[in-house]
């Protein structure tokens, strides 16, 4: 006979079959849960995350199609459409050359750049994705992407701060055309008087990201952005204070009061691409010569030089070409 004062052992609990996410949320949840187990609680499953693979559930959101980068292919579509008449019927952009752009692999673009608010990188980037089919990436100063809303726009539009290893992961890393403006303020500020006088194209900074990213730079000369939105002259102490590198009084705002701020002069743009210009260096090194790299930055400034003067003498009209 069993003796009644001695406690009955109590039997093991049964082994439960758990699936591996209910393994990890009872392990998640600690010692506390157990209790509530042998109390009679039961783990809630989780849902299985879902595959790469996997098709999307019907009802799901749509998953962001904005890259690393910040740029909606998406944002870029609906501007080429809004974009398209003032490209076409404002502008009237017409290309020579178009055949020297890369179709596959990375280059870097190299350009002038002018007008108070300057038109040529717009042009540029929707001409190139129009009618190559190949997205384009504009490197610019950060002052953009530190401007409220303005910023976010930027970047979904394509914009990616000017910075040496920003450039050389979308060149080498992915395989991307790069748009750069070597002259900077320097060239969008110039007054109207210097128009098509190229400044000088910095300490050769995009030549030695070409040269480490072992991708060519295509030059691309550009006229009708100096007659866009020309500046007349410029207020050095506003600048100052507002903190911009200019502040321009340009003839758009003289014939059209406000609203010259945000509208162009229909000057005819006409851009000339040059054949690509490639390096025999071997790339990704720490350090490239100094006198080498300034050369060829001299000798790209000259090849764009040149070609807008040729396309300056064939020039009949600033509104007609």
């Amino acid at each position: 006979m069993t003796d009644p004062r001695r406690p009955t052992a109590v039997p093991p609990a049964p082994e439960i079959d758990l699936t591996d996410v209910e393994r990890e949320a009872r392990n998640a949840m600690g010692t506390g849960s157990e209790a509530a187990l042998r109390a009679g609680g039961e783990l809630v499953p989780l849902p299985r995350p879902r595959r790469d693979d996997e098709p999307e559930p019907i009802g799901g959101t749509r998953r962001s199609d904005v890259d690393s980068w910040g740029r909606s292919e998406h944002l870029r579509a609906l501007t080429r459409m809004i974009y398209d008449p003032i490209y076409r019927y404002w502008f009237r952009a017409e290309w020579e050359g178009f055949e020297h752009l890369p179709r596959e692999g990375g280059a870097l673009l190299v350009a002038n750049h002018a007008g108070a608010i300057p038109a040529d990188a717009p042009v540029i980037m929707h001409g190139v994705e129009t009618d190559l089919g190949r997205p384009v990436y504009g490197l610019a100063e950060h002052l953009f992407r530190a401007l409220p809303v303005v910023g976010t726009l930027w970047s979904r539009g394509g914009g990616v701060t000017a910075n040496p290893d920003n450039a050389y992961r979308l060149l080498h890393d992915e395989g991307e055309l790069v748009l750069v403006f070597p002259e900077g303020a320097k060239g969008t500020g110039k007054h109207f008087r210097d128009r098509y006088q190229l400044r000088r194209f910095g300490r050769g900074g995009f030549v030695e990201i070409a040269m480490r990213a072992g991708v060519p730079i295509v030059p691309i000369a550009v006229v009708g952005n100096e007659e866009s939105m020309p500046i007349l002259w410029k207020n050095n102490r506003l600048a100052k204070l507002i903190g911009i590198p200019y502040f321009p009084v340009t003839a758009n705002q003289l014939l059209l009061g406000p609203l010259g701020l945000v509208t162009y002069l229909p000057a005819k743009f006409k851009l000339r691409v040059l054949p690509p210009v490639h390096f025999d260096v071997p790339n990704d090194q720490e350090r490239y010569s100094r006198s080498r790299v300034m050369e060829e930055s001299e000798r790209i400034r000259m090849l764009i030089q040149d070609a807008l003067y040729d396309m300056l003498r064939s020039r009949r009209s600033v509104w007609f070409g």
